[in-house]
């Protein structure tokens, strides 16, 4: 169903997705828009359990295209160093696929938007951080992308370098 990389040595394992997916702190949603143009938009997330929470206002060009077509991808750039005197960048990234949804129970939207909040502010105590999400509560939509495929790749050039720090 999905295709295969056609570069096999280029290829991030699992694991090393997965943490730049945990690393990150924002990508590029891409959804089926109006009129069937992509509608892809930068947007902050949180990666857990094989899934990715986003969040948003109740209405909306997003909103919209979500209750159209529930199928997503989401990609994230860890590195993108320009080479200028090499014509090219070392770029590592991952894009994952999957189907989309607004979440609707009050134990999902609550477990969503904690996941959240502790991956952007995590020096915030419990009730700072329930005082914060109670107060926009009512405005606020959460979204969950369940990943059915995954996949990372880099550079050729960082393929056969020592890994620099990545924590």
């Amino acid at each position: 169903m999905f295709r295969e990389m056609r570069r096999k040595k280029q290829i991030l394992s699992e694991e090393e997705a997965i943490r730049i997916l945990n690393k990150g702190t924002s990508g590029v949603l891409a959804l089926s828009g109006d009129d069937g143009y992509p509608y892809a938009l930068p947007i902050s997330y949180v990666y857990a359990d094989s899934r990715l929470y986003f969040h948003s206002a109740k209405t909306g060009h997003k909103i919209d295209a979500i209750q159209k077509c529930r199928k997503a991808s989401f990609c994230v750039v860890e590195q993108d160093l320009v080479v200028p005197e090499k014509y090219t960048t070392f770029y590592r990234s991952v894009i994952a696929f999957g189907s989309i949804r607004i979440l609707e129970k009050e134990a999902e939207i609550r477990r969503a938007i904690e996941l959240l909040a502790v991956k952007y502010h995590p020096a915030d105590t419990e009730t700072g951080r329930k005082t914060v999400i109670q107060k926009d509560y009512d405005r606020l939509c959460m979204i969950e992308m369940s990943i059915e495929h995954l996949s990372g790749k880099e550079a050729v050039e960082l393929v056969n370098e020592p890994p620099v720090s990545r924590s």
